[in-house]
């Protein structure tokens, strides 16, 4: 009969439920992260799983488990979630690191010595390729020329991308080859720029396919080495997950070539690039999270206008300095709204581009309509959102309209926007608080390859308005500033929120996958320009060391 008793109290005891024991302990740092409201969380270990999970925060008065996997000693050093960059692209970041980078010259002159400069030490490269100029920058006035290529790299055929990927500048032979002539026409949604009748080389947004149409294609292992190198950037700046805007079907084969090699360290929440390209990846939706929520294709991209230093984007009125334009529209009310229905259909989250105050009006008067129709969570996005007019403000939390805005873009556009725009019409521009203000959610990114993707400097510029010469003095129409608090959680669990990942990673607590970065300040304790002066020391995604600082 005790016998009985013992065998039955012992089978009880193997059904009643264990307590999980975790497998891994980062510990002794100086831990910091936001909760689900947003407030500050302070910690000093980390419990892990070995799937790369978050178990337990803990604090000084917890217990350590004596058994463990494997324990890491920070020695005390600063540890926060990883960042997620809710707006970028990611090949066209890895192919800036291959081909000529322009973002840091300084004049047309010094532009045209960087080209031939590549161009000789690049003989076998039969077309130059590249981007970053930017004419406001150079104090040209204008926008450069074909003419100001002549003889630059011999008879080669050269391309180069504007900072913001809206306009691009080409020599005689890459319009030669393409066959650009004086009687070439503007396609819809572009412009080609005329010195008289002639083309000048510059092509405005939907005109740069007359030139990309003829360049040759890159190839596999060339995309391949160009995913590495804009992992390892990202990666180094503390980013441990992005969105990217504009994926095509070769990008998304790049993705899936280095998740089958095991080589995905990045997450990457993908938007297609327009419905041909997400409904040949996707098929009939969203794909399931693949290697271990490194990678899914979330949404579809659609472009709305251009950008505002190449006059592209579409204003309620013409552009203070250039009164017969008022940008480029790239679609009539009835094709947005068809392309967000076909969109919406497959259950497909929709991300428009629009950076003017006609071009924002355009997407929340769809929205307005399709609303109704298309119920649920649907998180409608609208990327950039520069310039709204302020009586459009609201609309945007009738719907819980996220704006995806990108804080680096204020701090060096504003003096460009005030020549773009006037005085009189600002009230509106890069307007973060007044987005919280009326109910939207932000989500902040650097827009790389356009800006550099340092999270830190977006980070500062939020809560500032102010660039890194602490210029404009009080920061730039300082009633949108942000608190660091708003601007960090824009960076880390509102970017995740974006896109649909906000259960998966984006801040640090109980089941969230342990993406997260060793710093070498408290970033709550130091300045702007300390902030910005922050590096990054280690990052980890789900549990594992995937870059460190040499």
């Amino acid at each position: 009969m005790r016998f009985r008793t013992k065998l039955i109290a012992g089978l009880l005891a193997m059904l009643a439920p264990v307590p999980a024991l975790a497998d891994a302990l980062v510990d002794n740092v100086n831990g910091i992260t936001l909760d689900k409201d947003g407030k500050v969380v302070r910690f000093n270990g980390v419990l892990l799983s070995l799937d790369g999970k978050v178990t337990k925060l803990l604090s000084s008065k917890d217990k350590r488990p004596e058994k463990l996997d494997w324990r890491a000693d920070m020695k005390g050093r600063t540890l926060i979630p990883g960042f997620v960059d809710a707006h970028g692209h990611m090949m066209e970041l890895g192919f800036r690191q291959l081909e000529l980078d322009l973002s840091d010259a300084r004049s047309l002159d010094e532009a045209k010595a960087r080209i031939a400069a590549y161009a000789a030490a690049n003989p076998e490269r039969k077309w130059i390729l590249g981007g970053g100029w930017n004419q406001e920058a150079w104090g040209l006035g204008r926008f450069p020329t074909a003419a100001d290529l002549a003889g630059v790299a011999g008879d080669r055929p050269i391309f180069l991308s504007r900072v913001d990927g809206h306009a691009a500048w080409a020599n005689e032979a890459a319009m030669k080859v393409a066959g650009v002539t004086a009687k070439s026409v503007s396609p819809a949604g572009g412009r080609i720029e005329k010195t008289g009748a002639q083309p000048s080389g510059v092509f405005v947004d939907a005109a740069q396919s007359l030139i990309t149409k003829v360049i040759p294609q890159p190839l596999g292992k060339e995309r391949n080495t160009a995913f590495v190198k804009a992992q390892g950037l990202l990666l180094s700046h503390g980013i441990t997950a992005t969105a990217d805007m504009g994926t095509s079907l070769d990008d998304w084969m790049t993705y899936r070539r280095m998740g089958d090699r095991g080589d995905l360290r990045v997450r990457i929440m993908s938007y297609g690039a327009g419905i041909e390209d997400t409904v040949r990846i996707g098929g009939t939706g969203p794909t399931p999270w693949l290697y271990n929520d490194r990678l899914r294709l979330v949404g579809v991209k659609l472009y709305g206008d251009g950008a505002l230093g190449s006059r592209g984007a579409w204003l309620k009125a013409p552009y203070a300095d250039a009164p017969d334009q008022s940008g480029l529209g790239f679609m009539s009310d009835d094709v947005i709204r068809n392309l967000m229905v076909r969109a919406s259909m497959d259950g497909y989250q929709v991300a428009v581009h629009a950076i003017g105050d006609r071009a924002n009006a355009q997407v929340l008067d769809a929205i307005d309509e399709l609303a109704d129709t298309f119920k649920g969570d649907r998180r409608w996005r609208i990327e950039h959102a520069q310039i709204v007019d302020p009586a459009d403000l609201p609309r945007f939390g009738k719907h819980g309209v996220i704006a995806s805005m990108h804080p680096v873009h204020q701090t060096s556009d504003w003096r460009m926007a005030e020549v773009r725009l006037g005085p009189n019409r600002l009230a509106g521009a890069y307007a973060w608080n007044s987005m919280l203000k009326n109910g939207s959610r932000l989500a902040f990114g650097s827009d790389y390859p356009v800006e550099s993707p340092d999270p830190f400097a977006g980070w500062a510029a939020a809560f500032t308005r102010m660039g890194a010469d602490g210029q404009p003095f009080g920061g730039w129409q300082p009633q949108e500033r942000i608190t660091r608090e708003q601007a960090w959680r824009a960076f880390t669990a509102d970017a995740a929120y974006a896109g649909f990942a906000e259960d998966k990673f984006g801040r640090l607590g109980a089941g969230q996958r342990a993406d997260f970065i060793i710093v070498d300040r408290d970033p709550l304790e130091v300045g702007p320009s300390e902030l910005r002066a922050t590096k990054v020391q280690e990052t980890w995604v789900g549990g594992e060391k995937v870059w460190e600082r040499k």
